[in-house]
């Protein structure tokens, strides 16, 4: 299985956003479901299938997540990019 992966902490006030070169799918998990997931059990995970860029995914709660892109199977390649920010009292993005 390929794909991309970064992990960091944080929480509701932190907002990950992804940009990508293509379509992809573009994840965000806890450290279990990581593991779940790159050992090919079960999981669940926030986001989806993106065919917009950027994609912005939000931690519901504080703690070790992990941001995975893969083709979903498909062949092909994408080019990634990755910024965690925080978001201002109001919740824009700083």
């Amino acid at each position: 299985m390929d794909f991309i992966h970064s992990d960091f902490m944080g929480g509701p006030e932190h907002v990950a956003m992804v940009t990508l070169d293509g379509q992809a799918n573009v994840m965000l998990m806890d450290h279990q479901c990581f593991e779940a997931y790159r050992t090919g059990g079960p999981f669940e995970y926030r986001g989806g299938w993106a065919t917009r860029s950027p994609v912005k995914l939000a931690p519901p709660h504080y703690g070790r997540w992990h941001v995975v892109v893969d083709l979903g199977g498909k062949l092909g390649s994408v080019r990634v990019g990755l910024r965690v920010l925080k978001t201002s009292a109001q919740g824009r993005v700083c």
